[in-house]
């Protein structure tokens, strides 16, 4: 495990049983958007991940959901999900996890995602595999569309834009074996990886949402 992957780790570990710790002890919640909610625990998961890249590599460049860009002019640029199913997480649903990637230029070379209800850690570095606790994934092989097993999920502007996913799902429920909603990007991915869904799709996520988890995949 290189450096990166061991600050990752560490980072997502400690801001995972934070929020586990946390997930029934009351949440101060804000709107982003008529239906997308933060609460403080996002933001303090963010900060605790933040505070850690930076007194370990400075220079490197952050993004992550709560905040601003951090841009500092490296080629290096972290993307964090600090609570991935937030609005799971505010009513005490326990399907959440946190999503760690880093980027070289344009390649995301580092990815972890950490379900801290399950203590299930997903890694992958580019060019060597992906793993779940250590022991190796590999995604599914089932190749029968009407057997699979997909995850999607609806984005928040379902209300107003047509282009909101409903006939995507209305569609594929008639033909494969079943689809879940459970309200984590990171996690429908991790999953995938591991072979637990077939398949994953879903509109308009952000790079906080994707980064780790399509690495891994």
């Amino acid at each position: 495990m290189g450096r990166y992957m061991e600050l990752a780790v560490t980072a997502a570990m400690e801001a995972g049983k934070f929020l586990k710790d946390n997930l029934n002890r009351g949440h101060s919640i804000t709107y982003k958007g008529e239906i997308n909610i933060v609460t403080d625990k996002d933001k303090k998961s963010e900060e605790m991940i933040a505070d850690r890249i930076t007194s370990e590599f400075p220079g490197h460049d952050i993004i992550s959901e709560e905040s601003a860009f951090r841009q500092r002019g490296s080629e290096y640029r972290w993307i964090i999900d600090p609570l991935d199913g937030t609005t799971n997480y505010a009513h005490g649903y326990p399907a959440f996890c946190v999503s760690i990637a880093l980027q070289h230029r344009e390649e995301v070379i580092m990815g972890c995602i950490y379900n801290p209800m399950l203590d299930e850690l997903f890694t992958a570095e580019a060019g060597s595999g992906a793993f779940l606790n250590g022991e190796r994934i590999h995604v599914s092989s089932v190749r029968d569309f009407s057997r699979s097993f997909l995850a999607t999920g609806f984005p928040y502007d379902l209300r107003v834009d047509p282009d909101n996913n409903i006939n995507y799902f209305t569609a594929l429920a008639k033909k494969t074996l079943a689809i879940r909603r459970a309200g984590s990007a990171a996690l429908d991915l991790a999953y995938t990886a591991a072979g637990r869904f077939d398949g994953f799709w879903e509109l308009k996520l952000s790079p906080w949402d994707v980064a780790a988890g399509g690495l891994i995949v």
